[in-house]
Formats: structure tokens, sequence, C-alpha cells
């Protein structure tokens, strides 16, 4: 469901926040190179933000607490 805490973002939003081209996220869709999830609505893509987050989650190396 669409909250106002998760919106929908059009690709160049979605690679503006992760700070890269939005042509790049058509490419990383197209060739399957990431699978970040997309919502089709008619012809465009949209990106949730819930899911860019999630993906630049599993992307970050360290930064855990060593004890």
């Amino acid at each position: 469901m669409f909250t106002t805490e998760d919106p929908l973002l059009t690709r160049v939003e979605a690679g503006a926040f992760l700070g890269i081209k939005p042509e790049t996220l058509s490419v990383w869709h197209s060739t399957q190179r990431y699978s970040i999830p997309v919502v089709k609505v008619g012809r465009s893509v949209r990106y949730r933000l819930s899911d860019l987050k999630a993906f630049l989650q599993a992307r970050t190396i360290g930064g855990g607490n060593a004890a």
C-alpha cells in the first residue's frame, strides 16, 4: 500500500537519491544487473523509497560496532 512514508519516485528522482544517472537505473533494470524492484504505472517506472534504501543497506560495507 502506498503511503507518504514510502513514496514512489520517478527514475530521475531515484537516480538523484542514489547519486547516479537515471540512464544507469534504466540499464540496470534492462540487463538485470541489480534487482531493484520497480512499480509499473502505465508505461512509467517508479521506485519505492524503501526499496532504494534497502538496496543501499545491502551494499553497505563496514560501519559495524566493533567490540
